[in-house]
């Protein structure tokens, strides 16, 4: 028997950062290796993503996961044993021809990725290999610049902010160590705003501050105000970016902010991410429109795509369908990557080898309702994505990626970091 053969397989559901069920996956090789990995769950999933199976029982509101649980101790375990861990094409194709729904619906897209990703960090241990440097090779030396949620609103917070995600991103930073102290302060810069305001310092889903404000527009002058009083320069050092998660916004043909209950057209969204782009120093907005609107995206894109990065989440589902129909009608000019919205290792990485063929921006993301797994950092390392997204830096779920990258840092001998 190879000893890099598969001996065992075991699913066991935990718990995600919103205390809500997951799945984790754990591999057993013949040579006594065993590696694990969990999978996170998103609040605003886009239509197209791949199916993240529940049990839809009484018990945890509907949210368990034991069909998916089993789904990975029996059909799953019986597939892939005795399957050698280290030929991940092989693996991946026979849980997409086991499931054998377009979108994972059978065995479920949580199931397929837990045992994806815990395969890969099998094959890494068993190499004696970091993961990163096992998927990526020796090419693998960027380090991705954090884009760090410390505002949350939308579908992540119950307060009265429309956008989803206010991000800072340390463009002026040298390594990620420089990157990590630049958002750190400037976090901390924003908590004590926040107080002096008599506003709120509670945390949302991704461990960004959630105060009910005036309007959005308050909250990007925070920003600013929060970099400056951390002693940097907005623009030139830190850049805005925004999530607008403007799916949730889209209800009936019609585009409504919900929090306001406010309709506004097209056009006028249009005109009001160009507004807010003369008046703030924003890098990238994601999900300016809604999961169906192309042309949305593609007038934005033609519009501000010389200077600002346009990124599809839920327009493009890291699905490389989807995102050949993004490309050829010109719409966005970046991919948010989130392997559990397509459900294999090799999958996300079709996804990412087809955006840098055609010059599209890549980020590396987690989800809100996140685990300790920390497979994205290596993962936006392996594939030099320059990007990441992985929440405010507070709440271990969010913390253990920034550290994980940190010691990546460490072990590249030098390093490359890129500049925007």
């Amino acid at each position: 028997m190879n000893a890099l053969s598969i001996r065992s397989i075991h699913g066991r559901q935990i718990f995600d950062s919103r205390g809500m069920p997951t799945v984790e996956a754990e591999i057993v090789l013949h040579n006594g290796v065993r590696a694990s990995a969990s999978v996170p769950s998103g609040a605003s999933t886009g239509r197209f993503e791949a199916c993240e199976l529940r049990d839809n029982l009484a018990e945890y509101h509907g949210k368990g996961v034991s069909s998916a649980v089993n789904h990975i101790n029996t059909p799953i375990q019986e597939a892939l044993v005795g399957e050698s861990c280290d030929d991940q094409w092989t693996l991946d194709n026979k849980l997409m021809v086991l499931d054998g729904t377009q979108n994972k619906s059978k065995i479920g897209a949580n199931a397929i990725l837990a045992v994806s990703l815990a395969c890969a960090k099998a094959a890494a241990k068993a190499y004696g290999l970091e993961l990163f440097r096992y998927l990526g090779g020796l090419q693998a030396n960027t380090l991705p610049i954090p884009m760090m949620n410390i505002l949350n609103g939308g579908a992540h917070a119950g307060n009265n902010l429309e956008i989803q995600e206010f991000m800072i991103v340390p463009v002026g930073a040298h390594s990620f160590t420089e990157a990590m102290k630049m958002g750190t302060e400037i976090y901390a810069s924003l908590r004590n705003c926040l107080k002096k305001k008599g506003l709120s310092t509670g945390i949302g889903d991704e461990g960004g501050y959630a105060p009910d404000l005036n309007g959005d527009e308050e909250a990007l002058s925070l920003l600013m105000e929060a970099i400056q009083l951390a002693g940097y320069q907005p623009n030139y050092d830190v850049k805005i970016a925004l999530d607008a998660a403007a799916n949730e916004w889209y209800k009936n043909g019609h585009y409504i902010f919900p929090k306001l209950q406010k309709k506004i057209t097209q056009s006028e969204l249009k005109g009001y991410w160009e507004e807010l782009c003369q008046k703030y120093p924003i890098y990238s907005i994601e999900d300016p429109f809604a999961e169906e609107d192309f042309p949305g995206f593609s007038e934005l894109t033609a519009s501000l795509g010389g200077s600002v990065q346009i990124v599809g989440d839920d327009l493009f589902v890291t699905n490389p369908d989807r995102l050949r129909q993004g490309i050829s009608s010109l719409s966005g000019n970046a991919v948010l990557i989130k392997p559990n919205q397509i459900g294999t290792l090799t999958e996300t990485l079709s996804t990412i080898r087809l955006a840098k063929e055609h010059g599209y921006g890549v980020i590396l993301s987690h989800r809100s309702g996140e685990t300790e797994d920390t497979t994205i950092a290596d993962l936006s390392v392996a594939v030099n994505a320059g990007q990441i997204k992985t929440g405010a830096p507070a709440r271990s779920e969010r913390v253990c990626k920034y550290n994980r990258l940190l010691k990546i840092e460490s072990l590249i001998s030098g390093s490359e970091y890129p500049k925007k």
